[in-house]
């Protein structure tokens, strides 16, 4: 099998991790890829939203299966593309692809189908937005409705806060045309959970869960990041009746609607008191879950892509280790803000040499030999094997292996 997979992040190194060790890989590209896929596959120079590049490039090198990692280039139309030219990509079209681009559209879809999610309206006027927040107080969670890099979700703890959320995404377009239309809903109470399926149209088989740390500072301080740490397993968290709430009926409803789902679905939950409810569905691994979760996979997830391309999940399953994985992302400083770029990173092959550890790129560049921060979200340690804790200990021994004074860390992941 001749594979391309898109992206340059650290999920997309870790999808090239695991895709390079399948006995049915012939050959395997990552377009643009970083330093760390560069390792295990061939670095492609093209941008992940280069759609016509990317299919061209395709066609030209009897690509066999494509495999996004993002979201952006699913949402504008990446596996339509490939369809149109005959080749085999894991991921949803377009119209599907709207369950991430657009905030309002998952939730018109979760009150058709029934699926549990916080109270919520939409607003495409900010004075309409600033007063309804007035109206209903704090606190409460302000979305811009479009693709945000996972940047655009405001919990606003005042409606000084919340108002000024609108302002910044709707009226100063801190998110473009992103934040034209904003959500605005309850603020739903409990702990998060990421629930990841692997979707055919029809069927959906379980690919894992894992805990994501959103805020940059320890004990979850500050604003949210596209994520600061990972766990797998969860604690506590039963995937069966997940499942069946939040998988299955989104899976139905958008075949009833005329545009079936394939490839990964993953649905953000906040378990609470009365149970789980929806916060939104991503349609692609998280970043920094997919970096937890393939670590603990036995099966050839190739395979998997495939039948999930073919609608044939209903006689496949995965196989997965009991074992812990946990993740810590080290960043830039400035991040989330305006990250320093440039600073040099050494000490990475001791951090992938302590016992257990594995180290993915993400937002990292070569010169003249050396490893250079390029980002804001820059490596993910990931420590594999054993408990929560003894994991713990293995990806906080391995990151301080990591000789990179540009960079900070979170130290509470898996803490408790």
């Amino acid at each position: 099998m001749r594979v391309l997979i898109v992206g340059s992040g650290g999920r997309e190194h870790a999808l090239a991790w695991a895709l390079s060790a399948s006995p049915l890989l012939t050959k395997l590209w990552v377009a643009p890829g970083n330093p760390g896929t560069a390792q295990v596959a061939e670095n492609v120079s093209l941008g992940a939203m280069d759609i016509q590049g990317l299919t061209l490039f395709a066609q030209g090198n009897q690509v066999d299966l494509v495999v996004p990692g993002p979201e952006g280039p699913l949402v504008a139309g990446l596996t339509d593309a490939m369809a149109a030219a005959g080749i085999r990509c894991c991921g949803p079209t377009q119209a599907a692809a709207r369950l991430e681009g657009s905030k309002a559209f998952t939730k018109e879809l979760c009150d058709a189908a029934g699926i549990p999610t916080a109270r919520w309206e939409r607003f495409d006027d900010p004075a309409a937005a600033r007063d309804f927040i007035r109206r209903r107080g704090a606190p409460i969670v302000v979305k811009a409705d479009g693709l945000a890099s996972g940047k655009g979700v405001v919990v606003a703890a005042t409606v000084e806060e919340a108002e000024a959320a609108v302002d910044l995404i709707m009226s100063a377009h801190a998110f473009g045309d992103a934040g034209n239309t904003v959500v605005i809903e309850e603020c739903l109470q409990g702990w998060e959970c990421s629930l990841f399926a692997l979707c055919d149209g029809t069927d959906a088989i379980f690919l894992g869960a894992a805990q994501d740390y959103k805020r940059v500072g320890d004990g979850d301080t500050g604003p949210n990041t596209g994520g600061m740490g990972a766990i797998s397993p969860v604690p506590g968290f039963d995937p069966a009746p997940a499942m069946d709430a939040f998988i299955r009926p989104a899976l139905l409803e958008m075949a009833r609607r005329g545009t079936p789902f394939r490839g990964i679905l993953f649905a953000g939950l906040m378990v609470g008191p009365d149970g789980a409810r929806l916060i939104e569905y991503n349609v692609r691994f998280g970043d920094p879950e997919c970096q937890v979760l393939l670590p603990r996979l036995r099966s050839d997830l190739l395979p998997a892509l495939l039948a999930a391309c073919d609608g044939e999940l209903s006689r496949f399953d995965l196989r997965w280790r009991d074992d812990a994985a946990v993740a810590v992302v080290m960043a830039a400083r400035g991040y989330p803000g305006t990250p320093e770029t440039g600073t040099v990173i050494d000490g990475l092959d001791d951090a992938a040499a302590v016992p257990g550890a594995l180290v993915f790129h993400a937002g990292t560049r070569m010169e003249g030999g050396r490893v250079l921060a390029e980002g804001g979200r820059v490596l993910t340690v990931v420590g594999v094997g054993g408990g929560l804790k003894e994991t713990r200990a293995v990806a906080y021994m391995a990151m301080k292996a990591v000789r990179w004074h540009g960079g900070f860390c979170r130290g509470d992941i898996a803490a408790t």
